[in-house]
């Protein structure tokens, strides 16, 4: 698939140069949430910069920032579970191994530290601790979501009702019950940039 622009240059820097020494099984896991929501943050008030000045130029379009966001959170949801299909450039494809490396070295020490039978059931032969990934994202997106937003505006809300309740989002493309409001991050990347270049 080919990617969009968006993912061309997804903010995602400070979760390349990890420091992996730095962490332990017991700080592992904070660590990386933080640096995950950082990454958001960054990405979420890049996107809305870039969406301020794309509205400006073409008044008429009907490009919603929650949608953009939607959009990169699930791509960061991708690179954390390890499902990310961008390569990139010959440089780009280096600091993306660079990455993979330094979110299976952060996995293995979470996975250090969790009791002996979390142990067994996320057992991996590979190193790739895919299952723990998955879990460690469904556990953390609602924060991920919320640093994400925090660039968007008070008027930002989804294009459709998409809160659990059928709901609107309040404002800053967010739900009252605090629940994220999309599951882009469940639909294959190659499908969402599909829809995203139609």
């Amino acid at each position: 698939a080919c990617a969009p622009f968006r993912r061309l240059h997804l903010c995602h820097h400070n979760l390349e140069s990890i420091q992996t020494n730095n962490y332990n099984s017991s700080n592992a896991k904070h660590n990386l949430l933080l640096e995950v929501c950082m990454a958001a943050k960054y990405e979420g008030t890049s996107l809305k910069g870039y969406h301020d000045i794309h509205k400006l130029d073409n008044n008429n379009s009907s490009s919603q920032l929650c949608t953009e966001l939607a959009r990169s959170f699930a791509d960061i949801g991708d690179i954390i579970r390890g499902k990310d299909l961008y390569l990139g450039n010959p440089q780009e494809s280096a600091r993306r191994k660079q990455l993979e490396d330094n979110l299976k070295e952060i996995f293995k020490k979470i996975h250090g530290g969790l009791s002996k039978g979390a142990q067994n059931h996320y057992k991996d032969e590979d190193g790739n601790y895919f299952q723990l990934r998955e879990d460690w994202w469904n556990n953390n997106r609602k924060m991920v979501w919320y640093a994400m937003t925090c660039g968007a505006g008070e008027s930002d809300k989804y294009f459709r009702q998409t809160c659990g309740s059928g709901n609107w989002t309040k404002d800053k493309c967010r739900c009252v019950t605090h629940d994220v409001p999309t599951y882009f991050d469940y639909v294959p990347q190659y499908l969402r940039w599909f829809e995203e270049w139609a």
